[in-house]
């Protein structure tokens, strides 16, 4: 395994950032995969599959590939065990928020048992995981506004100035001061503020979303742009220039979120800009936007997966920077599945914006065309719902859904055992099977679910010729086959080209199929 691993380092490959790290023992320093620093030689490189480890044994963040910078490992998302939920956890700030303890009880483990079992897996226990977490949140605000460091420390989840100081210079070999004039002429021409954190706040952070491999930015925006919500989310620009814009509620308040759709070809990152009414909430706005975008995605192991069976293979080659986007908020994701039961899709965002505007959060002041934050479970779940006109039985069943969010019966945090919310859901009268599954691939983030009853799906693999009883050799990555069976029944049923490598796939007529978004739609 070692020698595979220098492999990837001595060829700088980038497939690998994220996924671990190296240190060198001459020099101190740990690095990603694909820094372009001298080549160590074997014998002085130890690998580490987290930067807290690598932080854990003494090395410092190379300033060179700045390696606290690269995505996360798409390992966390696979990974339905104690630790994948307690990685997905700890990047939402619960340690921070609810400390170790807290950590422990919503995974149903004891704090030693987690401990323990993050320490083998992964080199770091929950604290030193959200320490490096809270360094890389630090530097972040020392290199892109002019706050004070005592207010970045706070914001970043310190508890003293005297812990934040010291991490800095631990972690980066740097003083605060010195890491600030270090940072790179980007970061100069990004600075948002000089004032405090009013002024930042309305400014907003500057961040480069890191990504591996290809990104299809056109397919998510696409997705995203089809169901954007009045009032919560808006798309501006045109196609190959437009911007997300989207609310959200946060732990310490709420934010505005921006996301650039423009990229640089090759750049590796999204440009995003967080207006945030807290600045503690840096982090967890950050890592839910990622799993909006789904940015931690490993697009190698899903194509290397999805060609063992030849037609699923040509069509995944077509795309090879597609996502399967997620949700910057589960309670969100969820009502707005019920909303789209067994109607259009138009249908579905009419409802949404209605629920917006009847019980949504107004913001203190509209921003665009952003003037609301979804409505919370606990208002949902005692509102008559009479202006959204829809069907008793469908007013119950988001009441029922609602009431199992605010109360707990439904658990939907990036930590919440995936088997166990699906069973929670399909008990809910009006829940199907098609919404649990929904719900499980988009709020839960689960990279390997298949809707096989679903329309689209079925029209896309009838349309590309792929057999859909192969599906099991696609695991772990059945929910991006789904993405690309929606995309093929959308593009193939306008009498679109299908583009190179697509031969054999037959033209529909487009009336042949239904592209609402619902069960059995």
């Amino acid at each position: 395994m070692d020698d595979r691993r220098y492999e990837a380092v001595r060829s700088r490959d980038a497939r690998f950032d994220g996924e671990f790290f190296f240190a060198v023992t001459t020099t101190g320093i740990y690095c990603r995969p694909s820094c372009p620093a001298v080549t160590p030689r074997q014998r002085n490189v130890r690998f580490y599959p987290t930067a807290a480890a690598a932080q854990g044994s003494g090395f410092r963040a190379c300033r060179r590939c700045r390696p606290d910078a690269v995505p996360g490992s798409a390992a966390w998302n696979v990974r339905a065990d104690v630790v994948g939920r307690a990685m997905r956890l700890i990047g939402d700030g619960i340690v921070d928020r609810e400390g170790v303890a807290g950590l422990a009880a919503r995974l149903g483990y004891s704090a030693r048992q987690v401990q323990r079992q993050l320490n083998a897996e992964v080199g770091a226990g929950p604290i030193a995981l959200a320490r490096a977490q809270r360094a890389h949140t630090a530097r972040i605000l020392l290199q892109t506004t002019g706050m004070q460091a005592a207010g970045i420390a706070f914001a970043a989840g310190f508890a003293s100035v005297r812990q934040f100081n010291d991490t800095i210079r631990e972690i980066y070999g740097m003083t605060p001061t010195e890491l600030r004039a270090a940072r790179p002429a980007s970061g100069r021409s990004a600075a948002v503020a000089t004032g405090g954190a009013d002024a930042v706040s309305a400014a907003g952070v500057p961040l480069r979303l890191a990504y591996r491999g290809g990104y299809d930015t056109g397919q998510v925006f696409d997705h995203l742009e089809r169901r954007a919500l009045r009032g919560i989310e808006e798309v501006t620009g045109l196609p190959g220039d437009r911007t997300y814009r989207r609310t959200l509620r946060l732990p310490g308040g709420h934010a505005v979120a921006e996301v650039g759709e423009s990229a640089r070809s090759g750049s590796g990152w999204l440009e995003c800009r967080l207006h945030l009414s807290e600045l503690r909430d840096l982090t967890t706005a950050t890592q839910r936007i990622r799993r909006l975008f789904d940015l931690d995605a490993d697009p190698y192991a899903v194509a290397e997966r999805l060609a063992a069976e030849p037609a699923m293979g040509a069509l995944a080659a077509l795309r090879p920077g597609m996502r399967a986007p997620g949700t910057a908020d589960p309670h969100e994701m969820a009502v707005r599945a019920v909303l789209g039961q067994q109607v259009t899709l138009a249908a579905g965002r009419h409802l949404g914006a209605a629920l917006v505007a009847a019980y949504g959060t107004p913001l203190p002041a509209p921003s665009g065309g952003l003037t609301h934050l979804f409505p919370t479970a606990d208002t949902l779940a005692g509102a008559s719902l009479e202006e959204l006109g829809m069907p008793g039985a469908r007013q119950d069943t988001l009441r029922g859904l609602a009431a199992a969010l605010a109360g707990g019966t439904v658990a939907l945090d990036p930590g919440a055992d995936r088997d166990a919310a699906e069973k929670a859901l399909l008990a809910l009268r009006g829940i199907g099977p098609w919404t649990a599954g929904y719900l499980r691939m988009r709020a839960l983030g689960d990279p390997d679910v298949l809707l096989e009853d679903d329309a689209g799906v079925r029209a896309g693999a009838a349309l590309a010729g792929v057999p859909l009883e192969e599906a099991e050799s696609w695991r772990p990555w059945r929910s991006y086959a789904v993405h690309h069976l929606w995309n093929a029944a959308q593009t193939l049923s306008r009498g679109e080209p299908p583009g190179a490598g697509a031969a054999g796939m037959r033209r529909p007529n487009p009336a042949s199929t239904t592209l609402a978004e619902g069960p059995d739609s």
